[in-house]
C-alpha cells in the first residue's frame, strides 16, 4: 500500500451553503498537488455532488448533521471520502440514468452518481446506515 504523503480532514455542517467551503478546500488541494484546473475543476464536481447528496438523501436536508472530508495523496493518486452517518443505500440498487436521455428530457436531478463515476477513476462504497456511510473517489495522477 503506498505511503500516503498528504493528509486533510474537513469536518462541517451538513448546509448547502457549506458546500462552497468544501469545494474551495477540495479544488485548491487538487491545484497544489499537481492537478489542472480542469481537472481540479472535475474532482470538486465529483466531491460536490457526493455532499449535496449527503445532504439531501442521508440527512434529508438536516442541517444539524455533519460531513465529513478526508482528503489524502500518495505518489499515485488523490483519495477523497466523503463520510455521513445518516441515511444508507445500496448502491447496486441505484439505475444510473443515460445521461443523453436526461438531457433531451430536461430531466433535473437523478445524475449525481453518474456524474461521480464518470468524473473520477475510481469511486467505492462502504455503506453503513446510522453507523457511518462512505463515498470513496480516486483520481489518479497521469
Amino acid at each position: 500500500m503506498p505511503k500516503i504523503l498528504k493528509e486533510y480532514q474537513l469536518k462541517i455542517p451538513s448546509q448547502s451553503d457549506n458546500l462552497s467551503i468544501i469545494r474551495d478546500v477540495v479544488s485548491k488541494v487538487a491545484r497544489r498537488i499537481g492537478f489542472n484546473t480542469d481537472e481540479a475543476s472535475k474532482i470538486e464536481l465529483a466531491v460536490d455532488e457526493a455532499c449535496t447528496n449527503v445532504i439531501k438523501h442521508a440527512y434529508a436536508n438536516n442541517s444539524n448533521q455533519m460531513i465529513e472530508v478526508s482528503i489524502k495523496v500518495d505518489r499515485k493518486k488523490l483519495i477523497i471520502i466523503v463520510a455521513d452517518k445518516g441515511k444508507g443505500f445500496n448502491p447496486d440498487e441505484i439505475k444510473l440514468p443515460d445521461l443523453n436521455e436526461s438531457i433531451k428530457e430536461g430531466r433535473k436531478g437523478g445524475l449525481g452518481l453518474c456524474l461521480i463515476k464518470t468524473l473520477m477513476d475510481k469511486v467505492e462504497f462502504e455503506i453503513k446506515p446510522g453507523l457511518k456511510n462512505k463515498v470513496k473517489m480516486i483520481k489518479y495522477f497521469s
